[in-house]
């Protein structure tokens, strides 16, 4: 994406796809003093000057990308997608400020265009939910929320937040929920689509979650994860990035015919040459809208959750928009035809459910189908940057893009903040 030279707009930007990256302040001040040392071993995330890593109950798992480019908090204001590509691998780079210093960041929105924004964590996004103690969890939740909750102090009226929510233990959760809710910055609560002690979104224990979201207008904002330090069981990312370590130990042939333990002498001679890693960068390009897909299909329409909380709001972040068309579609033939779906009182209009139904989903500006198609998207999507990773797009590079696509302003405000600014349940400004 390269530098737009648009800065000029006529209406509020709300950013819906936004991180912070968790400084150990959180660990060292925030978490409760009983609760420090037990918290530091359940989850804990180091960055050295030769090697980083991510501690997750205990065991700790490396990185395996290059130290010297923080990927997660490398974008700044004037970037361009190739000057990231093209950053010396063997010089240190420091991570953008504004991922974890509330002024900085007010700095940076300034200069995307960006009046208001949703902010979404980076190591708690990755390793919260493995946590195996609930007590700890508890304690940590507690921490993030209070730790971002000054964070947003900083601008009330543009900084908000997606709490975290223990769901190691329910009755945590709903109390950390109630808690949050007494707090103006929270508008969101952050749910990452994965397994959670082996039990999915599918299972009734979440039922309590979803009532309580919707008796305290908290919007569920999903967002998935890439998963580098995750077993691959939890989510497509977590595959993705172990087929990296196996695939690498494979050897293919290079030449027709034959192969070890083939018969006949007079075939060609056989060569063998490494498959070449596939993992990351592969995992965060495919994986969330997997999960996100998965997330819809099987627990917003399949497990009933859309019907059965018809109140409860939704935001899928990160995992574009456009693919919602098939799954609509898919799940128009299957629910009358797969008898597994009709363990529950499924609607066999998943459509017009959608329609009817408080779910938007998250976009880029970079997606054609919502260039050229932009009158079926308008009313269910919000627009997110992701700063401050690598693939970080500004307010000025939306408003571009949409612009060039001949669609109207109107149209343009509400998807890059009239949609979000009401389904987080945020009165907008215009600071920019």
């Amino acid at each position: 994406m390269s530098v737009t030279n648009i800065q000029a707009k006529n209406f509020s930007v709300f950013d819906s796809d936004s991180h912070i990256v968790e400084p150990h302040e959180i660990w060292e001040k925030y978490v409760d003093t009983e609760y420090r040392t037990l918290a530091k071993s359940a989850l804990w995330r180091e960055e050295g000057e030769l090697n980083s890593y991510l501690k997750v109950n205990g065991k700790t798992y490396r990185d395996t990308m290059n130290p010297n480019i923080p990927r997660h908090a490398i974008w700044k204001p004037g970037m361009t997608w190739d000057q990231i590509g093209e950053l010396d691998p063997q010089i240190r780079h420091d991570k953008t400020q504004g991922a974890s210093d509330p002024q900085a960041r007010l700095s940076d929105m300034d200069a995307m265009g960006i009046d208001q924004t949703l902010l979404y964590p980076t190591w708690f996004a990755e390793g919260f939910h493995l946590v195996e103690d609930p007590d700890v969890a508890y304690a940590l939740a507690r921490a993030y929320n209070d730790w971002i909750a000054d964070f947003c102090s900083a601008a009330p009226e543009r900084l908000f937040a997606a709490a975290m929510v223990p769901l190691q233990n329910m009755d945590f959760a709903v109390k950390e929920l109630r808690r949050v809710a007494t707090i103006p910055c929270f508008k969101g609560a952050f749910i990452r689509p994965m397994f959670i002690e082996g039990r999915y979104f599918t299972h009734p224990y979440y039922d309590p979650l979803w009532q309580t979201l919707e008796d305290l207008g908290i919007t569920a904002a999903v967002h998935p994860a890439s998963g580098l330090w995750n077993p691959e069981w939890t989510s497509h990312g977590q595959f993705i990035e172990k087929m990296k370590g196996r695939l690498s130990q494979v050897t293919l042939l290079t030449e027709a015919g034959g192969g070890p333990g083939a018969g006949g002498g007079n075939g060609p001679n056989l060569g063998f040459s490494p498959v070449p890693e596939i993992g990351h960068p592969i995992s965060p390009v495919i994986s969330p809208w997997l999960d996100n897909h998965m997330f819809v299909g099987s627990t917003l329409i399949g497990y009933t959750v859309m019907q059965r909380y018809p109140k409860m709001k939704v935001v899928m972040a990160h995992g574009k928009a456009s693919w919602m068309e098939e799954v609509l579609e898919k799940m128009e033939a299957s629910v009358l035809t797969f008898p597994l779906l009709h363990t529950y009182p499924v609607r066999t209009d998943p459509e017009k459910m959608w329609e009817e139904g408080e779910v938007m989903l998250g976009f880029d500006a970079q997606e054609r189908m919502i260039l050229q198609l932009p009158e079926d998207y308008a009313e269910k999507i919000v627009w997110g940057s992701n700063y401050p990773q690598q693939d970080t797009t500004s307010a000025w590079d939306a408003i571009e893009q949409l612009s060039n696509a001949g669609i109207d302003e109107a149209i343009v405000a509400r998807m890059l903040g009239g949609n979000a600014a009401a389904q987080f349940g945020i009165t907008q400004v215009q600071t920019v």
